[in-house]
Parts: C-alpha cells; structure tokens; sequence
C-alpha cells in the first residue's frame, strides 16, 4: 500500500547563463547564425524543461504527470526514452498501478540492457555537447529500478518476484563497476537492498537466508556505508540481525553480535497478529545543473601535458594516443587554458528531518537506511574523475574545427570558436522524481484495525502528524509505503 503527502513545493531557482547579444554576421554565414539561434534554446537545463511534469509530481497531482507523460511523444521514442519509461515506472507506481509500473520499468530496463554506443551520436557529442547522445542513467539510477519493482512485486504478493529484483542490485553493481579500470565509484555495494532482501525472506518466514541478508547489509553499512555516505547500521537491522541468528540457532553469532552492539538480546515470540514494515520514502532527489571549470595547462617531463584547478585541487594528466589528428594534437598543444562543462547536482533538502510511527502509546523511530542524495552526489563525482578525458577529447574535436576554419578563413575561424564556446555544454538530464532517501521500521500488529500515528519533525522545529490504519490479523507481514514529497523553501 503507498500513502503520498505533498505540499507545494517551491523550486530552487537554478541560475541560467545567458550568452552574449547576437554577433553581426556576413551572409556566407547565415546558415551558422541560424544554427547559433538554435543553440541558444537549447541552454535551459533539463530541468527547465521538464517543469510542467516537475510541478505535477511535486504537488502530488499524478494523474497530470501522467497524462503530461501520455502527450510527450517524441520523449517516447527519442534520445530520452530510458528518461520516459522511468517517469512513467515511477508514476505508475506512486498511483497504485504496480503492473503497469513494473512493465514501464521493465522497458526502461531492456533499453539500458541493450544500449550500445550509437556511432552517429557520438560524434554528434562530440562537436555539440553530451546531450546529443541516447540518455545514459548515473549507476545509481540503474539500481532504484530494481528497488522500485521489487516494492511493486510486494505490493502484487509475489514475494519471490521481489526477491529476483533485490538480488540483480548487487549483481548489476558489480558489472558496472567492473567496467571500470580505475576510479571506480564508492558505490559498489547497497547496503539497503542486502536490508531489504533481508525483510522479504523474513517475511516469508525463511529466517536462515534472512540473517545471511541481514548480515550481509550490516557488513557494508560499517564498512563502506558510514564513510562514504555517513549512513550507520539501523537499530532496527541490529535487532533482525540477532533475532534470526537466535531463531536458527546460531549461538556463537549471537554472542558475537551482543558484544559488538554491547547488548543482551531478549527474545520475544513471533507477533500473533502480524507485523508492519513502514517505509518513508523522504522528499525528492537532487537535479542536475551545470558548472564549469577552469584549467591551466602544465607541461610534464614525460611528454604528458598536466590540465590542473588550484581552487579545487584537480589535476590531470593527459597523453596523447594515437586516436588523435594533427589538428587535435595541434589545438590542444596551443592551448593554455581550458574550460570544461560538466554537471552538477544541486540538493533538493526535505522539509521534514525525523519521523516515528506511534501506536497505543509506543513509539518506533524511523532509521534512515538509504541515502540516495549522498550517493548521487558521490557517484556524479566519481564519473567526473574516469571522464575527463572525455570531456576534454570533446573540447580537442572542436578546437580542431575551429583551427582548420581559421587555416581557410579568419572570419569563419571566428564564427565556429563563438558556436565551440555555445554548444560546451554539460548533460543536465536525469531521474528526477527519485526520493531523497528511504527510512524504515518495523513494528508488531494487534488484531483488527491498528490506528497509527506518524508524526514528522521539520528542521524548523515545526511538526506534521498523519493519520492512517492497517489491518492486523495472522502471523503476516505488512509492507507500507509512505511518500513525503515536501522540501524545504
């Protein structure tokens, strides 16, 4: 079952640069003119653009997010249909339609499955901007696919479709990560999915493969999740941890983990009448915007030449290979400074900070268990390091136009330099209708209706209490879904 809260929400304005007044160009040059004008309208972020949809998720109206969806469709069937297919998946989701969503979601994954570089895109990206390629989604993004249609699979009762989806995160994680060399992301295992693989064998009462989950969550929380992400083992996750060893009899971990916890655990029976899981999913992700840095050429001893930032401690060498032309060679060797555009994520910050889910006068905090803003941050930055290069090869391509117009004519080298400094551009897309991050607790069910109370705390002090009711009754666990849409002004 999802519950949804909203409130109007105000957008952070994100500022644009506007380029400079038209230049006064010679008629041989209309046709790039026109192209300039073109390119101007295409400076608004993603974001930007997508503010209609935006507006309709951020006010909790679904059913115009969907239809705005229904209307787009070029985005269907274009360079953003990934995008498409994963508004469509979350919105589908957030109305209640758990089929229709896993099949939206099902689609965007197949397309990420089958992606392969598409030659003409990449050379169009190369003397434009990132953007003309097919959208490809942050490593991130891929995984909350897979935790949105394992909660869809629960909805639907199929606790082994869930489980199928929870196990790919782990398994996807490692095959993205493997493709990278060097600099691969901090975000190589999800704690969160090991938690929630945990809770679904749990549910079904297979409590062996539950504590191998739960361990498994609670072993990259303390050893990648608290530096990476400043995200702690739940208390909640300590206490399923040292039920299940108890439950299938593993003495020696229990006693381990009463002395790494400094507890004693007490034993407490199955609730007769069943269980909640309540999970917050808690405002919404960060969006991306665009910055862009300057570098100074440094030469190297070794032949290499050193592009670094003094402010922001970046350096980086840069080789060249022999996928290189002269005119590349040469317009990067004349270089003296460069500026490269890339994206960046600009936090959207819950209005809401804590909440605790009361019932006949016991309360149950609910413990953050997934961060999602901190590792989209931290995955952007990640990818920035593996791809400059890249970025830079982009900066090189059009360099080199330019050089070769300017060898024909000085007016044309001109006009191409004033379109290379308007089309570096970064890729300001993404999944923007993600939470900004997932809480959880878990607590027992009396039989008929429960009446609870969830009560969430402001950063200002102030205080939102929501009222709703679940059925109890039988040895069964409960998953609710609970979505605030609220960020702070």
């Amino acid at each position: 079952m999802i519950n949804i809260h909203y409130s109007y929400f105000k957008r952070n304005k994100i500022g644009i640069h506007k380029p400079y007044g038209p230049y006064k160009l010679y008629k041989p040059y209309k046709l790039l003119g026109l192209l300039l004008i073109f390119l101007f309208s295409g400076c608004a972020t993603w974001y930007q653009r997508t503010a209609d949809f935006q507006a309709a998720v951020n006010t909790g109206n679904f059913e115009k997010a969907n239809k705005l969806l229904d209307k787009d469709k070029k985005q269907a069937t274009g360079k953003n249909r990934i995008l498409y297919y994963l508004n469509k998946g979350y919105v589908e989701f957030m109305l209640g339609n758990p089929t229709n969503s896993n099949q939206y979601f099902e689609t965007a994954e197949n397309l990420i499955d089958e992606y392969h570089s598409n030659v003409g895109a990449e050379a169009a990206a190369l003397v434009t901007n990132p953007e003309a390629r097919p959208y490809r989604p942050e490593d991130f993004e891929v995984i909350m696919i897979n935790f949105y249609k394992a909660l869809n699979y629960i909805d639907l009762n199929d606790m082994e479709g869930a489980l199928v989806e929870v196990r790919k995160i782990n398994i996807k994680l490692n095959q993205l990560n493997d493709k990278y060399p060097d600099n691969k992301n901090r975000y190589q295992r999800d704690a969160f999915a090991h938690l929630l693989m945990g809770l679904i064998y749990d549910a079904t009462g297979d409590y062996n493969n539950a504590f191998i989950a739960y361990r498994n969550a609670y072993e990259v929380y303390q050893s990648d999740y608290i530096k990476n992400f400043g995200v702690k083992a739940p208390e909640q996750l300590k206490q399923d941890l040292m039920r299940t060893a108890y439950n299938c009899g593993f003495t020696a971990e229990l006693k381990q983990y009463e002395k790494e916890f400094n507890t004693t655990y007490t034993h407490t029976p199955t609730p007769a009448d069943g269980q909640l899981v309540f999970f917050w999913l808690n405002g919404m992700g960060p969006v991306k915007a665009e910055w862009s840095i300057n570098f100074v050429k440094q030469k190297r001893g070794d032949g290499a030449i050193v592009f670094h930032n003094e402010s922001l401690g970046l350096t980086f060498p840069f080789f060249f290979g022999s996928g290189y032309s002269d005119d590349e060679k040469q317009s990067i060797a004349n270089l003296q400074t460069l500026r490269v555009a890339f994206p960046k994520y600009m936090e959207r910050p819950p209005l809401y900070a804590t909440g605790t889910l009361v019932t006949d006068n016991h309360s149950y905090p609910l413990e953050l268990a997934e961060n999602i803003n901190e590792i989209a941050f931290k995955t952007l930055r990640d990818r920035m390091v593996r791809e400059f290069s890249n970025s830079l090869l982009r900066v090189a391509a059009k360099k080199g136009l330019e050089y070769s117009a300017r060898k024909q004519n000085e007016w044309l080298g001109f006009a191409v330099g004033i379109a290379n400094s308007l089309t570096e551009k970064a890729d300001t897309r993404n999944w923007q209708t993600l939470p900004y991050s997932i809480s959880y607790t878990r607590l027992p069910l009396s039989a008929g209706t429960n009446n609870l109370t969830l009560r969430l705390n402001a950063r200002n002090g102030s205080q939102h209490t929501e009222q709703f009711s679940i059925e109890g009754g039988g040895r069964k666990t409960r998953f609710h879904v609970f979505q605030t849409m609220d960020s702070r002004q």
